[in-house]
């Protein structure tokens, strides 16, 4: 299949790399039988979102949603952060990723004129895990997100054969 790339420059780039990233994380967890969707993997960790692959595609899916609130609310929208949904069968992730995406990606409909970039720091958007970000960073930064839970996942995957 061909890939068609986004048109509108930097906007598009983010956004193309934001797909890739999320085609990949699909792509490997279509693979993932129920049972092991469910089964906890690391039950030391203090992290309760890197559990199982459960937990760690519902921190996937809250967390893509909160990156776009998070720019949202910084233009002057009033929103509330999503609260977390577990899902039961891949099929309800791959559901649920589609639309966390097609939520991003209408931001940047709703916002043609973003400022990605952005030096004044009163300006940059502090998060709430404390640090702070331009559109720009924050956007790569849930690119990555998903990149280092899909390597997290597939490890999970070795564990388990």
């Amino acid at each position: 299949m061909k890939k068609i790339y986004r048109d509108n420059g930097a906007v598009g780039a983010l956004l193309d790399e934001y797909e890739r990233a999320l085609n990949e994380l699909q792509a490997l967890i279509v693979t993932v039988a129920n049972d092991q969707l469910v089964r906890i993997v690391d039950p030391h960790t203090d992290d309760p979102d890197c559990r199982s692959i459960q937990t760690i595609l519902t921190h996937v899916v809250r967390a893509g949603y909160g990156y776009a609130i998070a720019i949202r609310k910084n233009e002057g929208e009033e929103l509330a952060y999503m609260e977390r949904k577990t899902q039961n069968t891949i099929a309800a992730y791959q559901e649920d990723l589609q639309r966390m995406f097609a939520y991003n990606e209408q931001l940047f409909a709703d916002y043609p004129n973003l400022q990605l970039e952005e030096k004044d720091a009163d300006k940059k958007i502090k998060v709430s895990w404390g640090q702070i970000y331009d559109v720009e960073q924050l956007m790569e930064h849930a690119i990555v997100h998903i990149l280092r839970h899909r390597r997290q996942i597939e490890r999970f995957l070795l564990r388990m054969n």
